[in-house]
């Protein structure tokens, strides 16, 4: 069964429009709703032709601290010959409408919705639309930490089509969680992934830990659980969730809640500057 993927269109809202909408920003997280992805709202960046984008996440004082996420809107002709600036920066790609080709280290790819793509540190990669139909593809970027004895991690160019999802045990296959990347694999210090609940489905318990979370719904409704607040979602919104934000999930149906997943993970803790200091007496 070939997957859908909710992809914004931008445009603009009709002066009637009331102002009252479900965007949400907190100290614990924020709900960015599909309908604030506006025409007004898009970013531009250096070296992309024909490419606007919607920032859902950056690194800032009282939001999203270890990575950013975009949803990029490349027309057809369009892509970039030196899409990264940053060489100590990893990325994931992950096409939700349209096609296009990314060379990476030499070699091509064609993409297509469900295509994943992880993009270590320094690597050298172009992207071009060469198809007559815009593509739109999530872009998450994160400071890669290494660690000494560690090596850095591979390319990786899959599918979500040609995962197979690991079932959360004790659910019947009802929650489930495609993973590519193994977990237990160190070099990696975030994972992007695509969780599915089939209706009915729940996160039964508030989670408390410390990933940091992107989280975009592909597909679906569902209510969530952030903080102290049930927020109703749907394919198109954007949730972020500081660290410890209590977060649990109710599938209401009547089709699959689908959504795709950043967090970090693998690495310490960082210590303030007072923790490395000389003990005191």
């Amino acid at each position: 069964m070939t997957q859908r993927y909710f992809a914004p269109k931008g445009g603009h809202p009709p002066q009637e429009q009331l102002l009252t909408d479900r965007a949400v920003f907190t100290d614990a997280y924020a709900v960015i709703p599909r309908g604030t992805m506006q025409d007004i709202v898009t970013s531009f960046l250096p070296f992309w032709e024909g490419t606007r984008l919607w920032v859902l996440s950056r690194p800032l004082s009282g939001f999203a601290e270890t990575f950013s996420q975009y949803i990029m809107e490349v027309a057809p002709g369009g892509g970039s010959r030196r899409p990264e600036t940053d060489r100590h920066a990893e990325g994931v790609l992950f096409v939700v409408e349209g096609t296009a080709k990314i060379v990476v280290a030499g070699k091509s790819h064609g993409l297509r919705p469900g295509s994943y793509v992880f993009l270590p540190p320094a690597t050298d990669w172009t992207f071009e639309n060469d198809g007559d139909a815009p593509v739109r593809f999530h872009w998450i970027r994160k400071a890669y930490e290494a660690v000494e004895g560690i090596d850095h991690p591979e390319v990786i160019v899959t599918n979500d089509a040609d995962v197979a999802p690991t079932q959360m045990p004790g659910t019947d296959g009802k929650w489930a969680t495609t993973r590519f990347v193994d977990p237990s694999d160190m070099r990696h210090d975030m994972h992007v992934t695509v969780v599915t609940f089939e209706p009915g489905a729940v996160i039964p318990f508030c989670e408390t830990h410390v990933m940091e979370h992107g989280l975009y719904v592909l597909e679906g409704k569902a209510v969530y659980r952030l903080n102290q607040d049930w927020v109703e979602v749907e394919a198109g919104d954007y949730m972020w969730l500081r660290a410890f934000c209590p977060q649990a999930c109710y599938a209401g149906g009547p089709g699959k809640f689908r959504y795709l997943l950043y967090k970090d993970v693998n690495r310490h803790m960082k210590l303030g500057p007072a923790m490395g200091g000389p003990a005191r007496r």
